[in-house]
């Protein structure tokens, strides 16, 4: 039997993503996106200042726990990721059973990550410190403030998929509403717990993990709510959310390169702060705060990458390569802009970027230099990502995998090892530029080959890539 015909729900009437003019649809998928991620991203750095007023070893403890909250954000973006192709392909070719199965089992599969993370907090967080710092006070710091991420990060798993669901099916906005609401949650936490005030207990770093916690607690239950409230193009049933293999299979053929992709740049940072520490303490916090700061700038282009997905799997399922090609012109354009705009920040203000942290004058020493110059790579990091998104919507995210170990695993590290063979924690800042040029180059090759192979043969004129025929609905 054809999966369609299991599905006794009418049909909704065609989603915008198939219809509305391609830039406008782009900009209204992707605004609310991007505003969230600003909102996410200030956060994290507000987290960070906070964090930093406590002391600089409480910052670097922080600095250190990235690559395990990356590796937990990249599981459950990932899946995300997986779910949002297989949604929104699902909607375009009207296949409302699979649909319905890819958002119950968005939520079995958050709940079985949770599980997998109680597992990490509990056992491998202290052995996780000690091998990065013998300094105790760190490791102290680093302990209380990671094992209570990952042992409460249900919240942050299942608050991801409820956001994805809602992309999947063009409901940005209330994607918006559920960060923005969790970040101000932790916002508003953050100096009540890490300071001690209206009478609550002063928890320094473990209060910031319990702020950030809080926040992505409540986003869950908003999202769920949200889903059930607004999302009428799926159905979620708690007898439903049990595993469906071949909606599982589908999910992380998309998935599994993303997480994997992603959680490189877990091993990728790991590698640099054992690379940075040698140096000292301070280098190591110095690149813990660039990847706060940089948030604020590659946070907008995750967002416009949200909207991107969606629409470009959709018109996949629909068969409308006009449409997904100005999609992806469109995604460039936009994302480029955005990094620009982050170089010019970074190249112009890196001291009173770096002062908001309560930067020292050794801090500052090494940092503005870090910052001038990994910012060189922004020039062409607009462009990978955005690649990136497109390779994932049409089910060929190993490509986006093998853009990421060849950017951060094969050029970055090797190239950070030896230029801190000089002795000189300057020159480590350019390995950054150098991978980025290897990113872009292999980035080029695969979204050409994608072009060629996946959205031309789709287009009314393939020989003009869709600029003289792309409809105007």
């Amino acid at each position: 039997m054809d999966l369609t015909e299991k599905n006794n729900s009418p049909a909704p009437r065609e989603n915008k993503m198939g219809i509305m003019p391609v830039n406008k649809l782009l900009l209204t998928m992707s605004i609310p996106m991007m505003i969230s991620m600003l909102v996410q991203a200030m956060y994290n750095v507000v987290d960070s200042i906070f964090v930093a007023q406590v002391s600089e070893n409480a910052l670097t403890a922080v600095s250190l726990a990235f690559p395990m909250q990356n590796l937990l954000i990249s599981v459950a973006v990932g899946t995300g990721v997986g779910v949002n192709a297989l949604l929104s392909k699902s909607l375009g070719e009207k296949n409302f059973f699979m649909a319905n199965k890819a958002a119950n089992n968005a939520l079995f599969l958050a709940i079985i990550s949770w599980l997998v993370f109680i597992v990490i907090g509990i056992s491998l967080i202290k052995p996780f410190y000690v091998f990065q710092t013998t300094d105790s006070e760190i490791v102290e710091f680093g302990i209380q403030y990671l094992e209570i991420c990952c042992i409460f990060s249900l919240g942050v798993f299942v608050q991801v998929a409820s956001e994805r669901l809602l992309q999947s099916t063009g409901k940005t906005f209330y994607s918006m509403i559920i960060q923005t609401f969790g970040a101000v949650i932790n916002i508003i936490l953050d100096p009540i717990l890490i300071f001690g005030l209206f009478g609550f207990p002063r928890l320094e770093v473990a209060g910031a993990a319990i702020a950030t916690v809080s926040g992505q607690i409540l986003s869950m239950f908003l999202g769920i709510f949200l889903n059930i409230k607004f999302n009428k193009e799926i159905v979620l049933k708690v007898r439903e959310i049990r595993p469906y293999f071949p909606a599982i299979k589908r999910i992380y053929s998309v998935g599994v390169p993303s997480i994997i992709m992603s959680s490189v740049g877990s091993v990728m940072t790991f590698g640099m702060n054992k690379i940075l520490i040698a140096f000292s303490t301070t280098a190591t916090a110095v690149f813990g705060v660039y990847f706060k700061v940089q948030s604020f700038f590659f946070m907008p282009v995750f967002g416009l990458n949200n909207g991107i997905v969606p629409i470009i799997a959709y018109n996949y399922g629909a068969k409308k390569g006009d449409r997904m090609m100005k999609t992806v012109k469109l995604g460039i354009i936009y994302a480029t802009s955005l990094m620009i705009i982050g170089l010019t920040v970074f190249q112009l203000f890196p001291d009173v970027l770096f002062l908001m942290f309560k930067a020292s004058p050794n801090m500052l020493s090494i940092g503005i230099p870090c910052f001038r110059t990994i910012s060189i790579s922004f020039i062409f990091a607009g462009f990978c990502i955005v690649s990136g998104s497109v390779f994932q919507a049409v089910g060929n995210g190993f490509l986006s995998l093998w853009v990421s170990i060849g950017r951060q695993l094969v050029v970055l590290l090797p190239a950070a090892y030896i230029l801190a063979q000089f002795g000189n924690v300057d020159l480590v800042w350019w390995s950054f530029p150098i991978a980025e040029i290897a990113s872009l180059t292999l980035s080029l090759i695969f979204l050409r080959k994608i072009i060629r192979t996946k959205i031309k043969p789709l287009m009314a004129d393939p020989k003009d890539c869709g600029e003289k025929n792309i409809p105007q609905n």
